[in-house]
């Protein structure tokens, strides 16, 4: 969907007790940006930071009929194979893509990659999300009590 501006949830550490939201288009309110409509695949890229690429590969994992080799995802989008291979890996990570090994008759092997279950993937964004928005709920109480002590709020530095 061009034109909606882009979303990341960045966590500091290994958990979300450090979160900040990022945004690439600080022009518009996430007010206006959920009245503009967004879709599953918008909020897959805003909980994991993904970019272009990765959702590119990620609609051609969704219209393939069968599970894809790397060589064959960076052939139909035309980029190179380590450009495809990272968006893959970017993927997997999320948990929306997973490997599978082919073996050849004669020994040895290749991966092939498919999207998961999207119920599977969908249980971990609702998990994610919730994990979150604990931790904004937090961070908004420790903003009013704050606030209402009367001290002076102080902003972390923002990353250039």
């Amino acid at each position: 969907m061009k034109g909606l501006p882009r979303y990341s949830i960045v966590v500091f550490g290994n958990n979300l007790n450090s979160v900040a939201v990022q945004r690439r288009d600080m022009g518009r309110s996430v007010r206006e940006d959920l009245d503009r409509g967004l879709d599953g695949l918008d909020v897959l890229e805003c909980l994991y930071g993904l970019n272009d690429r990765d959702r590119a590969v990620f609609g051609l994992l969704r219209a393939a009929d069968d599970p894809l080799a790397v060589d064959e995802v960076a052939t139909r989008l035309d980029c190179e194979r380590s450009t495809a291979y990272r968006a893959i890996c970017r993927l997997r990570e999320t948990g929306v893509v997973v490997q599978e090994q082919v073996n050849y008759e004669g020994g040895g092997y290749y991966h092939v990659y498919r999207l998961e279950n999207s119920r599977a993937a969908a249980r971990e964004m609702q998990r994610l999300l919730n994990d979150w928005y604990a931790r904004v709920g937090q961070l908004i109480q420790a903003f009013e009590d704050t606030a209402s002590d009367g001290e002076h709020i102080e902003r972390p530095p923002r990353e250039q």
